[in-house]
């Protein structure tokens, strides 16, 4: 790739929207839509990898983009080769329709069922709809198609994101390879379990991995948080009691960014430093 000169303007992406239908629990569907960052010079002659990065807690497909320079940091970093260029595609967790969106605050248990529902949705309607339109390494939709090419997919998400992310690594692992979860520790025993119930949590984690026929090599997973963010003493516990499985989670890493707050402004720049080793 050449080298090219970040003030050269024209080196940027560019942001498609996706619609899709996805299946309700109760049988009937919903209207959604992903917003897909596309980097500068996409080639459908080619394939790409694709990174799939939730919202936290109250957002949507536009808040990546809108609260953070999370476009700006993928252009540079891919302009600057610190990774061959890829996709990314903001996806919500949420029911888009307004009438049937809780009227005000977040409740936990709620956003945890909302979080885990999303999973089925995540293979059954997004992945199609974006990686039937656009090309990554996946020779189809379907799911052999897409546990053959889970090396060149990664989930990543920011707070209740990052709480999405981890059930992606627990119910998706067989067709997702890298795993980012950022400011968010894993609810599966309960909120805020990471906290409450490291050890519990971690076993969850592990059993899932040896259910899959895993080990350490079979996957990635890129953690972080700040020090003074409000997630850091729920994570920080759970990534500790990880550690108690190393032939597992032995190559786990976790970055605790110094004075950084729960904040996307904080968070995007984990993505930029796990640039070059995503995939």
């Amino acid at each position: 790739m050449e080298q090219h000169q970040w003030k050269d303007v024209h080196y940027r992406g560019t942001i498609v929207r996706v619609d899709y239908r996805a299946q309700k629990a109760d049988g009937t569907t919903w209207l959604k839509y992903a917003n897909v960052y596309l980097p500068y010079g996409y080639d459908e002659t080619k394939p790409y990898n694709i990174l799939y990065l939730m919202h936290g807690g109250g957002g949507n497909p536009d808040a990546w983009l809108d609260c953070s320079q999370i476009k700006n940091a993928l252009d540079r970093g891919f302009a600057e080769e610190r990774s061959k260029p890829f996709i990314v595609v903001f996806p919500t967790y949420y029911n888009l329709n307004p009438a049937e969106r809780r009227s005000s605050g977040i409740d936990a248990a709620w956003e945890n069922a909302q979080v885990f529902g999303f999973q089925k949705e995540l293979e059954e309607a997004l992945i199609p709809a974006v990686e039937g339109r656009f090309h990554t390494f996946a020779d189809g939709t379907d799911h052999q198609a897409l546990v053959s090419s889970r090396r060149h997919r990664a989930f990543s998400g920011f707070s209740m994101g990052g709480c999405t992310t981890w059930y992606a690594f627990m119910e998706h692992l067989d067709i997702i390879g890298t795993f980012l979860p950022l400011s968010g520790d894993c609810w599966v025993i309960e909120p805020t379990g990471g906290k409450e119930h490291a050890a519990e949590t971690a076993k969850a984690l592990a059993e899932c991995v040896r259910r899959f026929g895993y080990t350490k090599d079979d996957f990635k997973l890129l953690i972080a948080t700040g020090d003074l963010d409000i997630a850091y003493g729920n994570l920080t516990p759970q990534v500790e009691a990880m550690k108690a499985y190393p032939e597992l989670f032995g190559d786990m890493q976790y970055v605790v960014k110094e004075g950084a707050v729960h904040a996307y402004e904080e968070v995007y720049h984990h993505i930029w430093n796990y640039l070059p080793q995503i995939f």
